[in-house]
C-alpha cells in the first residue's frame, strides 16, 4: 500500500511548485522544446532539468528526444489520471461508517 501512496505523491508533487505550474501553463499551448522553455522561464538549464524530471516522473508530462534537445508536452493519459486521482481522494464515501470514537 505504501507504494501506491508514493506514486500518488509523485503526481501531486508535480503541482506543488509555482515554476512547475508555469511550465504546465506553457505546455498547454502544445509541445515545447527545452530551449523554448529556457527562454520563457527564469531558470537555468539545471533548474529546468530538475523541474522537468519531476513533471515527467509524475506522468503528467511526456518527453521525447530530438537531437540534443528534449521536447515536452502534456500527457493526456497522465493529466486524466491526475484529475481522477484528485477526485477519488477528495470525494466523500457514500457509505457512512458509524463513528464509535469516544462512546462508552
Amino acid at each position: 500500500m505504501a507504494k501506491i501512496y508514493e506514486e500518488h505523491a509523485k503526481v501531486f508533487k508535480a503541482f506543488c511548485d509555482e515554476k512547475r505550474l508555469r511550465i504546465l501553463e506553457l505546455l498547454c499551448d502544445g509541445e515545447k522544446c527545452a530551449c523554448v522553455l529556457l527562454e520563457q522561464l527564469d531558470l537555468g538549464q539545471s533548474g529546468l532539468s530538475y523541474h522537468m524530471k519531476i513533471l515527467v516522473e509524475s506522468g503528467v508530462v511526456e518527453s521525447r528526444q530530438e537531437g540534443k534537445w528534449t521536447h515536452y508536452k502534456i500527457s493526456e493519459k497522465g493529466s486524466a489520471y491526475a484529475g481522477d486521482l484528485l477526485k477519488e481522494l477528495t470525494t466523500p464515501n457514500t457509505i457512512t461508517q458509524e463513528d464509535i470514537c469516544c462512546k462508552a
